[in-house]
């Protein structure tokens, strides 16, 4: 038998080093060639890395939310035949970042994991006797004393009446108003961390600041719902996102300066012709932003098909590293839980981001009569270093327009 160790291979682009966010194997199991390892990830994407043998675990270099550099030992192998431990390590001299070590707290009394049935309370208006160490302790652990059966005069209660009704499994009739007790502890590893890092450096570096409107969206919802019901079956179903992606390409035709990506450290704003949206998307790890590029080339069927297609890969883990990079704007939704007004921060280095707020029904003002109308807001971010107000507001007015009155979305 030797022994094999698996070395943190380049994972493409360059890459020097990536977070280990999930491991797949245990020491002692022994696994296949082939067989999944570890997820690791980069500044671009999760990547997924098979085992090169076929042999059993017995150590593991890395833990959850440690950052190893390429060519560092992850897995040392027990293989038949000599293996390579004899190789010199790749990169003795690399240094290994591992995330911060949270220190515990010292644990708290916690009640007692108990199954007996509940213990009969006292009689209703009873007094509860008991010393205010007693009732200290109890409120610590969580118990109320009127479940508890006390040995002393008139039914005083002990600290060994308290330890007694717990090593009895006793419990208490469940309330609504229970105190609970215990924390939970979550490492911010992976993605949640990469969101982490890539909000607080928007924040930090770029100044925000947040332009609201209103935006009527009644003759567009008709549009919409005659174009779902007279291509039923032979089409994408179209949602709000589509339009609002025609309305943005168009719009930023004479907004060059905001499909655009601002380099703060050379000073230089690259305004870009072609434009690459990103949407971003809830997944089960969090928050990621595939992107819809050419959006100018698209048209409604072809962006809801795309929109539709990146949001699914996102969401399942399949979406490839170049889809999940390179926008030149951002559109952020909440949907129906969009609430009324959103400040949502800025995929840096890009200079906007275009939040879209719920639609409702309101009553409104229209030629000097109440109506009920569809109401949606558009509450967007704009980093003031590049963009100056009026364009900003400038550029909101002329989506609007267009959503408002959505015959010219088709006008050239």
């Amino acid at each position: 038998m030797g022994r094999y160790i698996f070395k943190l291979p380049d994972v493409g682009e360059g890459t020097a080093e990536a977070e280990v966010v999930k491991w797949h194997v245990a020491v002692g199991q022994q696994i296949k060639e082939d067989s999944l390892l570890v997820d690791v990830m980069t500044d671009k994407a999760t990547v997924e890395l098979t085992s090169p043998v076929s042999g059993t675990v017995v150590e593991m270099k890395s833990e959850l939310g440690a950052m190893a550099v390429v060519g560092a030992p992850l897995v040392i192998f027990e293989v038949e035949g000599a293996g390579n431990e004899k190789e010199a390590p790749a990169a003795p001299a690399a240094k290994k970042t591992e995330a911060p070590k949270i220190e515990k707290p010292a644990p708290t009394p916690a009640p007692v994991a108990i199954t007996a049935p509940p213990a009969t309370p006292r009689p209703p208006g009873q007094k509860v006797l008991a010393s205010p160490a007693v009732r200290r302790r109890a409120d610590e652990l969580g118990v109320k004393l009127q479940y508890v059966a006390g040995s002393g005069p008139a039914g005083r209660i002990s600290q060994a009446d308290l330890d007694a009704f717990l090593r009895s499994g006793g419990v208490q009739a469940p309330t609504g108003m229970s105190q609970r007790h215990g924390t939970e502890e979550i490492k911010i590893i992976g993605l949640r961390r990469k969101i982490a890092e890539r909000m607080a450096d928007a924040k930090r570096r770029i100044a925000h600041f947040a332009y609201v409107e209103e935006v009527d969206v009644t003759a567009l919802e008709e549009l919409r719902s005659h174009l779902n019901d007279k291509y039923k079956g032979k089409r994408d179903k179209l949602t709000m996102l589509p339009f609002l992606i025609r309305a943005l390409v168009k719009s930023l035709v004479d907004f060059p300066q905001i499909n655009a990506l601002f380099d703060d450290e050379a000073g230089i704003v690259h305004r870009y012709n072609p434009v690459h949206i990103g949407i971003a998307t809830q997944t089960p790890g969090g928050l990621m932003v595939p992107v819809v590029r050419h959006a100018e080339a698209r048209d409604l069927w072809q962006s809801a098909a795309e929109v539709a297609r990146l949001a699914g890969a996102a969401r399942d883990g399949s979406a490839a590293r170049d889809e999940l990079s390179g926008s030149t704007i951002t559109i952020t939704s909440l949907g129906a839980m969009g609430g009324i007004v959103s400040t949502p921060v800025i995929n840096s280095p890009e200079v906007a981001i275009i939040g879209v707020n719920k639609m409702v029904e309101r009553p409104m003002v229209v030629n000097g009569q109440v109506a009920i109308r569809k109401m949606m807001n558009l509450s967007s971010s704009f980093d003031h270093r590049v963009v100056d107000g009026y364009d900003a507001a400038s550029f909101i007015q002329a989506i609007k327009a267009l959503l408002e009155n959505p015959a010219t979305l088709f006008l050239e």
